[in-house]
């Protein structure tokens, strides 16, 4: 199981998004006039649409300086994200029923750099049912559609874990989510519970669709099957 972070497991109720101004404002002295659009995009991704927005020359020179005030600022923000955000309807209940359903290796495959995932999933206890070593971030890759191999590789070599396209399922909450699973060669199940609507979502015809996570039984049945 790739699990997606931000608007599939959890919502860090704008958290994120505010550590990306403060970020950028470190390193360039100025706040962007207005946010992207960051759903389904990798960290690095979307500070090269910040640059880009306010019209930075050699824009990607700025990149790693800008990664590193994220990951710090995030950090120091879980308080704040446990404060305001939560876990969404049915997360930790189908988490804790996969973790012990035999055969079942849960990770995460996300746009948010490696630490900053383990922060935002930290904040809520997620972590305890997630092999986060094998997972796959935005610090892999600057492109998702990349980082479907990269998962399935590390699970092979670090727990000897293999699998068919057909045993992986990628869950997330965006036309992205469902792009990844399909480079990589895998399912997707998408959620409803991020910015796309179930009807969006449902159109692009992904493996299988739900509204949210609420109905553990069906979830369960769906990914551990």
């Amino acid at each position: 199981m790739l699990w997606d972070v931000d608007g599939t497991l959890l919502d860090a109720s704008g958290v994120g998004g505010d550590v990306f101004e403060v970020a950028i404002e470190r390193v360039l002295g100025v706040r962007p006039p207005e946010r992207v659009a960051m759903s389904g995009m990798t960290d690095p991704q979307i500070v090269r649409e910040y640059l880009s927005m306010l019209d930075i020359a050699e824009g990607d020179r700025h990149v790693p300086d800008i990664l590193g005030h994220l990951q710090s600022e995030l950090a120091a923000a879980e308080s704040e994200i446990r404060r305001r955000g939560r876990a969404l309807t049915g997360v930790p209940e189908a988490l804790a029923r996969l973790a012990a359903h035999g055969g079942v290796l849960q990770t995460l495959l996300t746009g948010n750099l490696a630490p900053n995932a383990l922060v935002k999933v930290g904040a809520f206890g997620l972590q305890r049912w997630l092999d986060l070593e094998v997972g796959a971030y935005g610090s892999d890759d600057a492109d998702r559609n990349r980082l479907v191999p990269i998962a399935l590789a590390r699970a092979a070599a670090l727990r000897g874990a293999r699998f068919g396209s057909d045993d992986v399922w990628v869950v997330g909450d965006s036309p992205n989510d469902l792009a990844c699973a399909r480079a990589g060669g895998v399912r997707c199940l998408l959620v409803a519970t991020g910015r796309t609507a179930f009807e969006e979502l449902d159109a692009l015809g992904p493996d299988a669709m739900a509204h949210d996570l609420a109905d553990t039984d069906t979830v369960v049945g769906l990914l551990g099957g």
